[in-house]
């Protein structure tokens, strides 16, 4: 039962909580007992991920919606936490774009929205978020992706803001790492979310595009956002008490295939 219930009297930041990644996050941290500030752009989805972590904590979810490329908006998530909750102890920065594009035909626009969304977000976020952690030796988690450690084609500006957020997650740890505030990531394969078919994939390109990651990971399949979220709470966790600034894949061995 403690072991259950270890994030209990935490307060846990999610980003991107609406969908995907962010809300198995948010539904998992509930099963632990956090008190979750969720924070999305889709009030109503932020709603339902809510009704469901209402199943595992007494205490309501606080929703926040927010689109993370606006500096003000960012603030008020950071804000409105401490008002709500007086502390904040971890902050799992999981919301992030895709979009395809090669070297040839990505544009600065594609690449501004990219950089934006995934890494200046992060960036904000983060420097908003420290002075709290530091009061609570609370912790980071970043969502990046197996891309910010292998290089893939036609998805260059991702890749770009991926390796991006990989850096910034080591540089923060180094940074905070005397002020006990770790910072980790966690590197995603493919892993069943709405991501790609919000990146433009039709139905056909993404059965087909699920159906080939059984070659393109070594376990033979793509992941489920249940895994990406229960290794974020490992590493938000006491039990990953001596882990930071590190970059850990999460993609049934991606990372370490290599074309032959």
């Amino acid at each position: 039962m403690a072991e259950s219930m270890q994030f209990l009297g935490k307060v846990v930041l999610i980003t991107g909580a609406s969908s995907g990644i962010g809300a198995a996050t948010a539904k998992h941290f509930a099963k632990l007992g956090a008190s979750l500030v969720l924070a999305g752009r889709n009030k109503q989805n932020l709603e339902t991920v809510a009704s469901e972590c209402k199943t595992s904590v007494k205490t309501d979810p606080l929703l926040l919606t927010a689109e993370l490329t606006n500096e003000e908006e960012t603030k008020t998530l950071v804000d409105k936490t401490i008002a709500h909750f007086g502390k904040l102890d971890v902050l799992v920065n999981s919301a992030g774009i895709l979009e395809s594009g090669s070297v040839e035909n990505t544009n600065l626009e594609q690449y501004d929205r990219l950089m934006n969304a995934n890494v200046r977000s992060v960036y904000q976020l983060t420097t908003l978020a420290v002075p709290h952690l530091i009061k609570t030796k609370g912790n980071i988690v970043n969502v990046s992706s197996v891309n910010g450690i292998r290089a893939f084609s036609g998805v260059f500006a991702y890749c770009i803001s991926k390796a991006a957020v990989d850096q910034l997650t080591r540089c923060a740890a180094l940074d905070l790492a005397s002020k006990q505030v770790r910072v980790n990531s966690v590197n995603p394969g493919v892993v069943v979310t709405n991501l790609h078919k919000r990146a433009g994939m039709n139905q056909e390109q993404y059965e087909a595009f699920i159906k080939r990651s059984q070659e393109t990971h070594a376990l033979g399949r793509p992941g489920k956002p249940e895994e990406v979220a229960r290794t974020i709470a490992f590493l938000a966790s006491d039990d990953a008490s001596f882990i930071t600034g590190a970059s850990l894949p999460v993609d049934g061995g991606r990372h370490a295939m290599c074309p032959r």
